[in-house]
């Protein structure tokens, strides 16, 4: 650090306020900021293709006024080499919180999204270690279109705003778009999320993000998604545990069909794993894989514990879906995995070449449909009276038409309410000999009663 960099930090400690904080961050080297509280009313952007800089907040907090305009309180625009470490974010939300929608179809999160904490823009090279963030009234992290970027050990809690009818619009938590490449977000612990913990986002016509990891975080209370893999390839999401995924029950964007998930997909998705993650209490679905095609889904868990009243917004333990008009369903692998709990049934299936084996679908259809058709959403799809009470139903499409052929279902052990007569569902359009079914075990909450 140089000795003006030094002399204008002391400044800043002794009350030399944001304007001497503003300039000593615009220095190259190592920048350590002094132990105190800054409060800023505007963006800080580092110098364009700044490089080789750290900047080490140890014991320094950082406030946005309530007066504060800007994307983040700090901005990395097209930075190579760029450390932040150990400094603490605070974003009063409170008085900075607006209703916001989520942005136009067209538009990236980059380009719409305010009052977030860290901004980190077509950049490469960033590390982003230990930093503290907390009632952020946009997203925690933001990153766009970058690459070689790790997020370790970072801390969030009390953050995301909402929309015009005061549910969640997606903000809050982690978020990687328009084609970031070569990530890892590790060791994260994120709790009171009102959008999405951990996720990736692109635009349609964008590139994919790629390459990335997402291991090793935990996650409580957000009323989204846990975890999501948004237009992606070659992610490995693996060793997450979470709770209370879709709470509070009222900030749920139930007005726009935004079910919470464990572990979400959207968009086109493949050379994905999800495995080994484990989530309790998920008002939504397990894992949904909507445009997932070519990857594993592996040794998963959700478990619910409480009365079907605790979940009004409850789903399927695990979708397969083709909204994504580039992508097909096949060939993904869902082994070992166990759902317990579930409002309705297990899993459902479409495409070809999957192979669904091992599986633990425990306690399932706890809204007894359709035996309570009015009740707990057992509202069924016509002419598929059978969709929500089996234990694995096979479809010959959600979006698009791709029925369920060519696939091995085995040797899965599936429980719960009418289980012995609705364990493996067969939808029209579907013929069941298109399909290897074998050695599942089909129980009432009981002794095995049946073998499909």
């Amino acid at each position: 650090m140089t000795w003006l960099a030094g002399l204008l930090l002391w400044q800043a400690a002794a009350g030399g306020g944001e304007p001497a904080l503003r300039r000593a961050l615009r220095d190259t080297g190592t920048v350590h900021l002094p132990p105190g509280n800054y409060e800023i009313a505007r963006e800080i952007e580092l110098r364009p293709n700044s490089h080789d800089l750290v900047i080490d907040g140890a014991g320094a907090t950082i406030r946005l006024s309530k007066n504060f305009m800007g994307r983040a309180a700090f901005i990395c625009f097209n930075g190579r080499n760029i450390t932040f470490r150990n400094v603490t974010i605070e974003g009063n939300r409170d008085a900075l919180v607006k209703t916001t929608e989520l942005p136009p179809s067209d538009r990236a999160f980059s380009r719409f999204t305010t009052d977030s904490g860290l901004l980190i823009d077509e950049s490469t090279g960033v590390h982003v270690e230990g930093l503290r963030f907390s009632h952020i009234a946009g997203l925690a992290i933001l990153v766009n279109h970058s690459r070689q970027v790790r997020i370790v050990g970072v801390k969030v809690s009390d953050s995301g705003s909402e929309n015009r009818r005061h549910r969640n619009n997606s903000t809050g938590g982690i978020l990687l778009e328009e084609g970031t490449a070569d990530f890892e977000v590790t060791g994260c612990e994120l709790s009171n999320i009102r959008g999405n913990g951990i996720w990736t986002h692109s635009m349609y016509t964008s590139a994919r993000n790629a390459n990335g990891r997402i291991a090793n975080n935990k996650i409580v209370r957000v009323g989204r998604d846990a975890i999501q893999v948004g237009h992606a390839t070659g992610i490995t999401v693996e060793h997450n545990a979470g709770a209370e995924i879709g709470y509070p029950l009222e900030t749920v964007d139930v007005e726009g069909q935004a079910i919470p998930v464990a572990i979400d997909t959207a968009g086109n998705v493949d050379a994905t794993h999800y495995r080994d993650n484990h989530f309790e209490e998920v008002n939504g679905k397990c894992i949904d894989l909507d445009g997932f095609h070519d990857g594993d889904v592996m040794a998963n868990s959700c478990a619910n514990h409480e009365a079907r009243g605790a979940y009004p917004n409850g789903n399927f333990g695990i979708v397969l879906n083709n909204s994504n008009p580039d992508m097909r369903s096949k060939n993904v692998r869902i082994l070992d995995n166990t759902v317990e709990g579930w409002l309705y049934g297990g899993i459902v299936v479409i495409g070809s070449g999957h192979t669904i084996r091992g599986n633990h679908l425990l306690r399932l259809n706890m809204a007894h449909c359709n035996d309570e058709a009015a009740r707990f959403g057992c509202l069924y799809l016509g002419g598929e009276p059978d969709v929500l009470r089996s234990g694995i139903y096979l479809r010959k499409g959600n979006h698009r038409p791709d029925p369920a052929t060519g696939n091995h279902i085995e040797n899965n052990e599936i429980s719960g309410y009418g289980m012995s007569h609705h364990c493996i569902g067969i939808g029209p359009g579907v013929a069941a000999n298109s399909n290897t079914i074998a050695g599942n075990e089909c129980t009432d909450e009981g002794d095995v009663v049946a073998r499909q």
